[in-house]
């Protein structure tokens, strides 16, 4: 089989004849359907990501995984042949076959073509969890999804949007359509006008989506007692700041995945899909990434 390998960090993508793996006990082998570009995969590649992420080399990249399953390895019970399933990896679904722990998987959902439902466990994951764990959002509530064009900032808008909260995004002019059909009320087009401007009062959370340095600067957002949660960097807030603050790191947790999947079902939460390519774009995707040409969820299929 063909898998998308980094053989060094920093080095270019290769693509590397492997043997079809064998499942483990507890684990799955999975002829993959597709899995989804993730932003930090540029950072893994370039060795950013090392300490916090040590992987062994070569590795094959793709943590989102959607497949069905073709064999069952020792002591799996979870799952029969011919199950569609997805879930977060540790590396490897960027291939023709990966082999998975059962213990990560949970039935795909039935009302979107299994390609597309590649675009949900990382990125639904990590908003599920800020809107729900780390932030707290209940109905009535003023949040401010900052950095809403992108795979996380979509869902993260829908699902605070299914707590009832009143939604107002930062994104720009390429991704206003997108966020308003995801059930954005107000949309602040941050690059005419500073989000400060833009706002006529302070919210009550702050879901911190972007690279934007979650620090001091952003405390006149949010009104004082009020939350922000930082996904993509650290929160950096003084002491004598009375707001709660957080840096949020997705935990894999199929228990919330399958929550998701329910309301994608549903159809209270819906994919972003904004373009679907061979495996063998992945370099470009890369690519477009480093530049800042991306938006929504990339499907690549083997």
């Amino acid at each position: 089989m063909k898998a998308a390998r980094i053989r060094s960090f920093g080095s270019a993508i290769s693509f590397d004849d492997l043997p079809i793996p064998v499942p483990a006990p507890g684990e799955v082998l999975l002829e993959v359907a597709a899995t989804s570009f993730n932003p930090t995969e540029v950072a893994l590649r370039s060795g950013v990501l090392a300490t916090l992420f040590p992987i062994a080399l070569p590795f094959t990249l793709g943590w989102d995984v959607a497949g069905t399953v073709v064999a069952l390895g020792p002591d799996v019970d979870r799952f029969a042949l011919g199950d569609r399933v997805i879930g977060v990896l540790d590396g490897g679904a960027a291939a023709a076959y990966v082999a998975a722990p059962a213990s990560r998987l949970v039935h795909a959902p039935v009302t979107v073509p299994l390609a597309h439902a590649a675009a949900i466990p990382l990125a639904g994951l990590t908003a599920w969890q800020t809107v729900f764990e780390h932030a707290k959002v209940v109905a009535g509530q003023r949040v401010l999804v900052n950095g809403a064009g992108g795979g996380v900032g979509g869902y993260a808008v829908q699902l605070a949007k299914h707590a009832g909260a009143h939604v107002i995004a930062t994104a720009s002019p390429r991704s206003h359509q997108a966020v308003l059909a995801q059930g954005a009320d107000d949309i602040i087009d941050y690059t005419r006008t500073p989000v400060t401007e833009a706002l006529t009062e302070p919210v009550d959370t702050i879901l911190n989506i972007t690279g934007f340095p979650a620090t001091v600067d952003i405390v006149p957002w949010v009104r004082p007692g009020g939350t922000i949660i930082s996904v993509s960097v650290p929160v950096t807030l003084p002491s004598t700041v009375d707001i709660h603050a957080a840096h949020m790191v997705m935990r894999n947790d199929p228990n919330d995945l399958r929550h998701l999947v329910d309301l994608i079902d549903t159809g209270a939460v819906t994919d972003d899909i904004t373009e679907t390519h061979p495996l063998t774009a992945l370099p470009h995707i890369h690519h477009r990434a480093e530049t800042g040409d991306i938006r929504g969820k990339i499907i690549l299929h083997p």
